[in-house]
């Protein structure tokens, strides 16, 4: 069936002009018009298992005032937040002092290793006594960043992968000494893709390009890195995993799945993917469902915000639609688009948020 033309043009006077707007300054403003709830407390005490509060990832220490954090995680029922950034040596001493030593019970703080010395014959055993005095300085865990696999080099100038020998002696290690390792082994699935019309994330790629991972001359498949951290479990069964950001696969829960069915001393947080669980929610309230005591309250917000902990509470807790991922983002950092609550059951609330956190880092 054909329609003739509307003599007006799209809905408006004849001879409008079209403007000549690039997709990146397209900041359309949705006119869907839903519920909003407004979730200022999680439902039960909450353990944040995944953030940085030191001077890693920054100039300065991520959280200034470290009294308006305890008030702000008051207010909001965060119980504990962990620490990624407690490094070695005196930098670890140092995120000690500030949180774990100064508030006994509210900071606990993982350190980290220096896996670039595996560039020389034998690191691995210098990068062992490293861990062995992080543990003894008060570290109550280990974090595993996706260098390894991406660009921390062995002697032979071959990339290190996840399931590197020295890599599962290392980790191997961490299980004798007590300390979960929360590992980051790859980035999304869409920074292997070419950085092309096809890219989901090209909003965010085109401004940091990179952060992306697809040339296979230099970095490996996502999957291949995938595969490696898989088997890095399944060889250090007596090591307790932590997989960030819902183990680094938040686009393909059937993955998850599987790998949580295959290793038994793997579990995964939520950090930093509510872009991604947001347009699933139904598939990810099923994987909790099937993995009660498996999945991990974590933000990876930094500096945490009264805002950043609100959307948590509100994807995790009810069935609203339609909503920022985040919120005061003109444009959503990691993808064009709004997500939609999981409505998690009441009874599997307590687990996320804190049980199955407690178990893990034995607090």
């Amino acid at each position: 069936m054909t329609h003739a033309p509307d003599p007006l043009g799209a809905g408006g006077p004849s001879g409008i002009t079209v403007p000549d707007l690039r997709l990146v300054d397209w900041k359309p403003r949705p006119r869907v018009s839903v519920p909003v709830t407004r979730v200022r407390r999680a439902a039960v005490p909450a353990v944040d298992v995944h953030n940085h509060l030191g001077r890693w990832l920054t100039q300065d220490w991520c959280t200034p005032d470290v009294d308006a954090l305890l008030a702000m995680m008051d207010g909001a029922g965060i119980e504990t937040v962990v620490n990624l950034d407690g490094l070695w040596g005196e930098e670890l001493d140092a995120n000690l002092d500030r949180y774990d030593r100064a508030h006994p019970g509210r900071f606990v703080t993982f350190c980290q290793v220096d896996w670039t010395l595996l560039a020389r014959p034998g690191g691995e055993r210098e990068i062992a006594d490293q861990l062995r005095d992080s543990a003894a300085r008060g570290a109550r865990g280990v974090k595993v960043w996706k260098n390894v696999g991406l660009t921390v080099r062995g002697p032979d100038g071959e990339l290190v992968l996840p399931d590197d020998p020295r890599v599962v002696g290392v980790l191997a290690l961490a299980g004798e000494l007590g300390l979960p390792a929360l590992v980051h082994v790859a980035d999304p699935r869409a920074f292997f893709d070419p950085l092309d019309e096809h890219n989901e994330r090209f909003d965010e790629l085109a401004g940091q390009p990179d952060w992306s991972f697809a040339d296979r001359g230099r970095y490996p498949a996502f999957d291949d890195l995938i595969d490696a951290f898989e088997r890095l479990l399944v060889a250090t069964p007596g090591t307790r995993y932590i997989g960030a950001h819902v183990g680094c696969v938040a686009e393909d829960l059937d993955r998850v799945e599987s790998l949580l069915r295959v290793a038994p001393n793997l579990v995964v947080d939520i950090a930093g993917r509510l872009g991604e669980l947001g347009r699933q929610p139904r598939r990810f309230r099923r994987l909790v469902e099937a993995f009660p005591d498996r999945v991990l309250f974590g933000t990876d917000a930094y500096p945490l915000s009264v805002e950043q902990l609100e959307v948590h509470f509100r994807f995790l807790e009810t069935d609203d639609e339609s909503f920022d991922y985040a919120p005061g983002d003109e444009v959503p950092p990691q993808g064009r688009w709004q997500i939609a609550g999981a409505a998690l059951p009441a009874h599997l609330l307590p687990g996320l948020y804190a049980d199955n956190a407690r178990r893990v880092l034995n607090i």
